[in-house]
């Protein structure tokens, strides 16, 4: 889930390129002025808004600091009526329509980010019915409804099942589970890529190992989210033809430890350009290889993060920070003291001013929400929030990237 690339954007970017969901918001993007203060970050939120949303408050949970009120409101005024989430609606009273681009991976990510902090069932059971009823008949999840279903939107919307205390396994569309969806998505154990996911199939129904996919398809195939303890392990085995979710877990784990074993961090295979870090898939392994028990190449990796991820994420803002915070809690490290830096502190910079900073509107739809009122979501943000501008696990921000 790499929301870090510039996450959503990329994701959806590439799922409009594939898919033909409804149109997306005719409504132009606003000017950088007109962002919502509340929001997380001064890019344009249009692709990615909910899921940078999601993955600040979750990594500020993470880190033991309260997320500010107005932060949250935001979050859970952006909901459609039906319980869907968009990446970004700037006028949050307009009902959502057919052309509102909600898709799976925001709306998993809120479900993942509301769960932590508590106090928002009405938002996540209204969210989590959304994401059953468009569950594929192969028991996975696309980008968009009744899309393909792909490893990383699977793995995404396995993590905010467990979030709501489901159990994955029991989630069924045509007699068929997330997990079973996630089987048929890794390599065997032999040839290029062995044990790791493949984003989708090819045309020709072949799979091709992805790096990106692989740390997803590790943290859904154990049921876990974007937010993990550290697992307890022997460290990475050999690959071993999967017919549970957890060997297939093993496996893709297996398969990040060798390619990080190396160099302590993954490679952006961008064509026509030299290679380089990947820092945020890298930081979505560390998180991946925590949870699967293997501590002592998660270490390692973010050792290497921690020396030069420093730039990658002052430039790529909120959702870089908040993944680099969720790799260090999954490594039972300090993210006050991130080679020097307080990532908290950085995070919590691109947000509002200050913890208490909320509006009459956002402190008005919050208490609604506390109360479950049907009527919350609508009556939520008011005239302060206006408009503004995503892939990822994250976001997921999925860019069909082919990495052995």
């Amino acid at each position: 889930m790499n929301v870090r690339r510039s996450a959503a954007v990329l994701a959806a970017v590439a799922v409009l390129g594939a898919a033909a969901p409804a149109a997306a918001d005719s409504s132009p993007s606003p000017p950088p002025q007109a962002l919502p203060s509340a929001l997380y970050g001064d890019t344009d939120p249009q692709y990615d808004g909910v899921w940078r949303q999601s993955l600040a408050l979750l990594a500020q949970h993470a880190a033991g600091a309260e997320p500010p009120k107005a932060a949250v409101g935001w979050l859970t005024g952006q909901q459609c009526a039906d319980g869907s989430f968009a990446p970004f609606r700037a006028d949050p009273s307009a009902a959502c329509d057919a052309k509102t681009m909600v898709d799976t991976n925001q709306t998993a990510a809120a479900v993942q980010a509301l769960a932590a902090l508590g106090g928002h069932d009405a938002v996540t059971e209204k969210a989590v019915g959304w994401l059953k009823s468009v569950q594929n008949e192969d028991g996975g999840w696309g980008y968009t409804a009744g899309g393909p279903s792909d490893t990383n939107s699977t793995s995404v919307v396995v993590g905010a099942l467990a979030a709501v205390g489901e159990k994955p396994g029991e989630v069924r569309k045509g007699g068929r589970s997330p997990y079973d969806a996630l089987l048929g998505l890794e390599l065997p154990c032999t040839g290029e890529g062995a044990g790791a996911f493949a984003y989708q199939p090819e045309k020709d129904g072949s799979l091709t190992a992805n790096t990106d996919a692989t740390a997803a398809g590790v943290l859904g195939a154990l049921g876990k989210g974007l937010l993990v303890e550290p697992g307890k392990g022997d460290g990475p085995g050999s690959c071993v033809k999967a017919t549970t979710p957890e060997q297939a877990a093993a496996n893709g784990a297996a398969h990040l430890a060798d390619a990080l074993a190396a160099k302590g961090y993954l490679l952006a295979s961008t064509p026509g350009a030299e290679d380089q870090p990947d820092f945020g898939n890298t930081a979505d392994a560390v998180v991946a290889l925590a949870a699967q028990g293997d501590t002592a190449q998660a270490e390692k990796s973010y050792a290497w993060l921690e020396k030069n991820a420093g730039d990658w994420a002052a430039q790529s803002g909120p959702g870089a920070y908040a993944q680099l915070i969720l790799a260090s809690h999954a490594t039972g490290a300090d993210p006050r003291d991130f080679g020097g830096t307080d990532l908290v502190k950085q995070l919590r910079a691109a947000g509002p001013a200050a913890p208490g900073k909320t509006t009459e509107a956002t402190e008005k739809a919050e208490d609604e929400k506390d109360s479950d009122s049907p009527f919350g979501v609508w009556w939520f943000v008011g005239v302060c929030l206006v408009a503004g501008i995503g892939i990822g696990f994250l976001i997921s921000n999925r860019t069909k990237r082919q990495q052995p």
